[in-house]
């Protein structure tokens, strides 16, 4: 084999379709965009969406609703889940690790849901007015 006999694979390649080259090409006279209109002409384009005036229907559609994207790092926890926790002081590094809460949290409260007989100290963990009352009767703190 030599550098000058190097060939490529049959098949591989092929010659680029050259429109507008007369009718026994194939592609003569329209060269394959119809006739008249918007797309036949060179230039003409829409935006993507357009409806030929009408308005479009991103526009006839009502705006509806937000989601934030804070909210993903806050957490809830039930009086429930901490007593069957059963640790003397909380704070998010213990929640994480007992799998109460995602390791994305960063705000943590406490929802007033189930009982507490345990008396809890909170440390960094905020509360619901309902889940202090019930954390205070039975002995604990929050902080």
């Amino acid at each position: 084999m030599k550098l000058n006999t190097i060939t490529h694979a049959p098949g591989s390649k092929h010659a680029k379709r050259r429109v507008g080259r007369g009718i026994g090409s194939g592609l003569g006279k329209t060269a394959g965009r119809g006739h008249k209109g918007q797309k036949s002409r060179s230039g003409g384009y829409h935006k993507v969406g357009f409806e030929g005036g009408q308005m479009p229907l991103q526009r006839r559609l009502p705006k509806r609703g937000f989601k934030s994207q804070t909210l993903k790092y806050n957490a809830e926890v039930t009086l429930t889940a901490l007593d069957q926790l059963g640790a003397a002081e909380v704070n998010i590094l213990t929640l994480k690790t007992a799998g109460l809460v995602g390791n994305i949290a960063r705000v943590v409260k406490v929802v007033k849901t189930g009982e507490l007989t345990k008396a809890v100290k909170l440390n960094g963990i905020g509360a619901t007015a309902g889940a202090k009352a019930a954390i205070e009767a039975a002995g604990g703190s929050v902080e």
